[in-house]
C-alpha cells in the first residue's frame, strides 16, 4: 500500500527545475525516492497500436503512464509540448502571439521520450510525491514550523562543506535564505546531498 503522506511531506524543492515559469522534478530522482518508500512499486508506459504515444492530426500527440503500488493502480496523461508549451503535432506550424507570430516545431521521438518520463513523474506525484509543486505551493501544505533543524544538526550538516559544496550555494541550490531555514524532515536528504557532492 502506498504511503501518502511520507512522500506528501518529503521536500523535492532541492531536485526541481524550472522551464518557461514551470517547475519539473527530475523523474531519475523521482522514481528511486518513491522506489525507497514503495519498493513493490511497478510503472508501465501505454500503447497505442504498438507505439508509446496517441496522435491526433488536429490535437497534436499525447502520452500516457500507469504506475502500481500494492492493489492502487493510478493512469496518468500528458501532452507533448514544445518549450513555449505549446502541442507538438506531426508538422512545424505557427501561431500568433500578441507580439508576434511564433513557431511550433514538429515532435521528435526525443520529445515523446521527454513527455513519457514527465508524464511518470506527474504519476508518482498522484501518490503523493512533489504533488504540492503541481498545486502551485513551495513547500508541502504541512506545519513544519517547529521542526527546524537542532543545532547539533546543523554543525553536523556545517562539517561537510568544502570548497566544491560551500554553505552558501548549498542554501543557493535548497532555496534556502540561511541554512537554520532547513527543516529537520530534509536532514536525511541533506546530508546525503552534502555527501555526493563534497
Amino acid at each position: 500500500m502506498s504511503n501518502f503522506k511520507e512522500l506528501y511531506e518529503l521536500d523535492v524543492n532541492h531536485k526541481t527545475k524550472e522551464k518557461s515559469g514551470l517547475k519539473y522534478l527530475s523523474w531519475a530522482w523521482a522514481w528511486a525516492e518513491f522506489k525507497k518508500v514503495n519498493s513493490d512499486a511497478t510503472y508501465s508506459v501505454d500503447l497505442y497500436d504498438g507505439k508509446p504515444y496517441l496522435g491526433d492530426d488536429i490535437l497534436g500527440y499525447m502520452v500516457s503512464t500507469t504506475v502500481t503500488v500494492g492493489d492502487l493502480t493510478i493512469p496518468m496523461h500528458l501532452p507533448v509540448l514544445d518549450g513555449a508549451n505549446k502541442a507538438q503535432k506531426a508538422e512545424d506550424y505557427t501561431y500568433k502571439t500578441k507580439y508576434a507570430e511564433k513557431e511550433c516545431k514538429a515532435a521528435s521521438m526525443f520529445d515523446i521520450n521527454t513527455a513519457i518520463m514527465r508524464c511518470l513523474t506527474k504519476n508518482l506525484a498522484m501518490f503523493g510525491l512533489g504533488l504540492y509543486i503541481y498545486a502551485g505551493e513551495d513547500i508541502p501544505s504541512v506545519d513544519l514550523t517547529p521542526d527546524l533543524m537542532s543545532l547539533k544538526d546543523l554543525e553536523f550538516l556545517r562539517k561537510g562543506f568544502s570548497e566544491q559544496l560551500t554553505e552558501s550555494s548549498f542554501c543557493s541550490q535548497w532555496k534556502l535564505n540561511k541554512l537554520e531555514d532547513l527543516h529537520q524532515v530534509s536532514f536525511d536528504n541533506a546530508v546525503k546531498y552534502i555527501g555526493d557532492n563534497k
